[in-house]
């Protein structure tokens, strides 16, 4: 499929459930290589101010009546959909100066988010409509007025403004959590590659799995769609600092204290340890790393190294090292497979990474590469936006300020020596704040120094050495699992971060009222509130017949001196607290002998275990277990079951129930308490 053969098209918007041309011709965007117009991109005449509004009253309503198992099903399907049409998302992005590996991290790296969020929502979150925050607060002494802390979808829209350096990955990271939390969004992409999100936008409305409302696209300027933001909104951001500034400060935004979060620039640092001298393998893999994050995407990553913290005494090594390896890119079109290096982004932003290498030079020297005079294994280099990598070195960093201050955004680094672990943090820190920073080490020491001294001013930190260099995901790879953000200069926010991401787009609040009203609106039983006891056991009933708060309370086992040292032969555990009255005695905590804690777990089942098949399938768990009270010998012990928990899961037979289990003593005093998970069918057989 020659993508690049087509003429140029409009690019359209999808608002209010259709695709939307703008009313003129367009800006035209041109292909990063050869400079050919690619596509034409306009948003006038659109109104935003109704795009707010549908996503409100239509996506919103939709996606909130699903549950977190519902949405992540919905994830996963269209991550495997879009999948199926990734060589035409491949085709498309060599238009935006990347290689075949760059639009991998943009393209599956982005539907690999979709699906990681979709696994994790079905794994980590609840099959409900709401989050409960924490424990149940008691606050009062007879037990009849609780708090719980719920997290519940925002009832607005998520507005994601993104950069053009991931087309693909920089939408789906974002779309991923917001929709998994029930809400819907509306996805404004640079205008350099929005051809790329715009196809792949294209293709998500062609599958008909969201509903109606849940995702919008502005192909061009937003225009006044900031005046209309409202307090049940949220506003993300990915670009500079001056433009997110700008945004910020909207006063839409301020009065009505809409949810705004911002990664901005960031002179992310990797410094190389004290202990990795040439010719040590952290030496070799620094060397290999700071070229890779040179060179991918032509350096345009927000993660990209931009400060290379060195031991002065490996400085002149380090230097010859990566000259050799940068020496080996090549550098051209992306089309052709030789080529290890695409273009930037446009002619503009060479322009503006020239300008960049030229503030920085005002206090470091180039020592590696021209900036002016490209030179290119294929492609037009005056058409396209070729640069080759460019390193320089500042040899008295604590005294400079453009190396601390400017970011060039591109295949540009800066080395800069140091003498001292606690002089490479300082450096480090100059930075004001930046996403990520990776410490080359083998030394557990200077780990430890290090990292704690970065990670205030970082929004994460890699520690590379031999030991995980093969399993390594490397300096400049965010992912799903760890927050994506820095503070200071990098924007102050956070996204991603597993479920932590999805809990951004909602609400948290306190729910104050009595042990059965709060079981009601949560659907977690609560010590406390309404339980229905007696009857058939709780064990005998499937999904479809169980009820939060059935509750069972068995009969009654006396702990003896002969269970205790049956127990303690049996299991190899002969702890003296079990096993020698006196030293027992001496225990402070103890009167005499005790019964093992998981004894009286043992003994628990026992009481409370219906024997029988069905429907309950399977024990797979017990949570926050306590032992409370010593069990001495002659002490009678009796459990409270109760459901606390109901969990059905999506497309399957069966679901997780959680039982509330304690366990108590002659004098109804708590010996243990515990949250028992079974495996039960959703229906009888």
């Amino acid at each position: 499929m020659n993508v690049m053969a087509k003429p140029p098209r409009r690019l359209e918007s999808y608002a209010g459930g259709t695709w939307v041309a703008g009313v003129s011709e367009g800006v035209p965007l041109l292909d990063a290589s050869t400079g050919a117009p690619v596509a034409f991109i306009d948003s006038t005449g659109v109104d935003f101010k109704a795009i707010l509004a549908y996503g409100r009253e239509k996506g919103g309503p939709a996606l909130r009546r699903m549950s977190f198992h519902e949405r992540a099903v919905m994830l996963k399907a269209l991550g495997q959909a879009l999948l199926e049409k990734k060589e035409e998302f491949y085709a498309l992005s060599s238009a935006t100066g990347a290689t075949r590996a760059d639009s991998w991290v943009d393209i599956e790296g982005g539907i690999g988010t979709l699906l990681s969020y979709a696994s994790k929502g079905r794994r980590e979150l609840p099959n409900t409509r709401v989050l409960l925050d924490g424990d149940v607060e008691s606050l009062s002494k007879d037990g009849t007025f609780s708090a719980q802390h719920v997290l519940s979808p925002l009832q607005g829209v998520a507005v994601h403004i993104n950069a053009f350096n991931f087309p693909c990955w920089g939408m789906l990271e974002k779309l991923a959590p917001t929709l998994l939390a029930g809400v819907p969004a509306i996805i404004k992409p640079a205008s350099q590659t929005a051809y790329l999100t715009e196809l792949m936008v294209r293709r998500i409305i062609d599958t008909g799995i969201l509903p109606e409302g849940a995702l919008q696209l502005i192909c061009g300027s937003v225009g006044d769609l900031l005046d209309h933001v409202e307090g049940q909104d949220a506003v993300t951001f990915t670009g500079s600092a001056a433009t997110g500034q700008r945004l910020k400060t909207h006063k839409a935004i301020i009065g009505n204290s809409v949810r705004f979060t911002m990664e901005a620039d960031s002179l992310n640092a990797a410094v190389l340890g004290l202990d990795a001298a040439p010719g040590t393998e952290e030496f070799d893999l620094f060397v290999k790393e700071v070229a890779r994050e040179m060179t991918v995407k032509a350096g345009q990553k927000c993660t990209a190294i931009r400060r290379v913290i060195a031991p002065r005494a490996y400085s002149e090594a380090l230097i010859e090292s990566l000259r050799a390896r940068l020496g080996d890119t090549a550098v051209g079109n992306p089309a052709d497979e030789a080529v290890r290096m695409g273009p930037l982004a446009s002619l503009d932003q060479r322009e503006e990474v020239r300008a960049r290498i030229r503030d920085l030079a005002t206090g470091a020297e180039i020592v590696v590469g021209d900036p002016d005079n490209p030179r290119v294994l294929s492609g037009d280099a005056s058409a396209g936006a070729f640069l080759n990598p460019v390193l320089l070195y500042c040899d008295k960093p604590g005294s400079a300020r453009a190396v601390h201050d400017v970011e060039a955004f591109g295949p540009v680094s800066t080395v800069m020596p140091y003498d001292t672990a606690e002089e490479a943090v300082d450096l480090a820190r100059r930075g004001k704040g930046s996403l990520v920073a990776s410490v080359f080490t083998n030394d557990p020491a200077f780990a430890e120094e290090v990292v704690l001294g970065l990670a205030p001013f970082h929004g994460r930190v890699m520690i590379g050495n031999r030991i995980s260099a093969k399993s390594s995901t490397g300096h400049g790879s965010p992912l799903p699992g760890l927050v994506h953000g820095g503070p200071g200069r990098a924007g102050g926010g956070e996204e991603l971060g597993g479920i932590r991401g999805v809990k951004h787009y909602m609400q948290r609040t306190a729910v104050q009222g009595t042990p059965t009203m709060l079981s009601a609106v949560t659907g977690r039983w609560v010590p406390g509130a309404e339980v229905r006891s007696g009857g058939e056991h709780p064990f005998r009933k499937s999904l479809a017949e169980l009820r939060i708060g059935d509750q069972l309370v068995t009969g009654t086992r006396t702990v003896t001196l002969e269970d205790i040292e049956h127990f303690a032969q049996f299991t190899g555990d002969t702890f003296y607290a079990h096993m020698d009255e006196e030293a027992a005695k001496a225990n402070p905590f103890f009167d005499g002998r005790v019964a093992h804690g998981y004894l009286i777990v043992s003994f628990a089942a026992g009481l409370f275990v219906d024997p029988a098949p069905g429907p309950v399938l399977a024990n797979y768990g017990v949570d926050n277990l306590r032992f409370l009270t010593p069990v001495n010998p002659g002490d009678t012990l009796q459990v409270q079951l109760t459901c606390k928990e109901i969990n059905p899961r999506a497309n399957a037979e069966h679901g997780e129930v959680r039982w509330d289990c304690r366990v108590t003593n002659q004098t109804a005093a708590t010996v243990a308490q515990y949250d028992v998970l079974t495996m039960v069918a959703k229906t009888r057989e």
